[in-house]
């Protein structure tokens, strides 16, 4: 038996059409990237006294604080399910954070590029096909690796000792876990519930569950 070409060629279009970005997916990105961006700006405060507060117990251990900054590329990896996505929701929250002001000005952007792209890499890992909580928290984890590989040179970390080094990549780790990865997840669910992203897959598997 002959397979027919549109039969062979199906499967590929179909992962073409599932990886295309729809202008409903550019508009929502932009839109979340704003939003976050509002919640960086605030957490900049409260964070940024916490980072403080918990480095001047131990150096390296302010990392813990940081979790907040990443959920960017989290929720974008998250709702929007395309190549790109947390590398862009991320990135356009930092250059808000950025423009509304903030005392590390234009590096915020750097910041952005790095953790975006550690939360993308996560995704990539799973070929953009699992979206569970696991896989939301090691995205959240991704993007402290991204700012802690960074910060080595922005912020001249790697001229800090071994010991300082490898707690604040462990707190970046943890906090991005939980406070990205987890909350991340769980404001996800949420929001889907309320039958805002019933565009999105994510939409459509909260009715399946309700």
């Amino acid at each position: 038996m002959h397979t027919s070409t549109s039969a062979r060629t199906a499967p590929a279009v179909a992962s073409a059409n599932r990886f295309s970005w729809r202008v409903v997916d550019i508009v929502v990105a932009a839109v979340l990237g704003v939003a976050i961006g509002l919640v960086f700006w605030g957490w900049n405060t409260v964070g940024g006294l916490w980072f403080v507060a918990m480095d001047g117990l131990t150096p390296g251990l302010g990392g813990i604080a940081v979790g907040i900054w990443l959920i960017g590329g989290v929720i974008g990896g998250l709702v929007i399910r395309k190549p790109g996505a947390a590398l862009l929701v991320e990135l356009i929250a930092a250059i808000v954070s950025a423009l509304i002001g903030n005392v590390w000005g234009v590096t915020t952007i750097f910041s952005g590029l790095a953790q975006g792209l550690g939360a993308e890499l996560i995704f990539l890992a799973f070929l953009y096909l699992r979206f569970t909580l696991p896989v939301s928290m090691l995205a959240g984890a991704g993007a402290g690796v991204g700012a802690w590989v960074l910060e080595l040179f922005l912020s001249a970390n790697i001229e800090k000792s071994v010991e300082f080094n490898l707690l604040y990549l462990g707190t970046l780790i943890i906090s991005g876990a939980l406070l990205a990865g987890l909350v991340g997840w769980l404001l996800v669910r949420a929001l889907a519930a309320t039958g805002a992203l019933s565009r999105f897959a994510v939409g459509r598997e909260a009715r399946r569950d309700v």
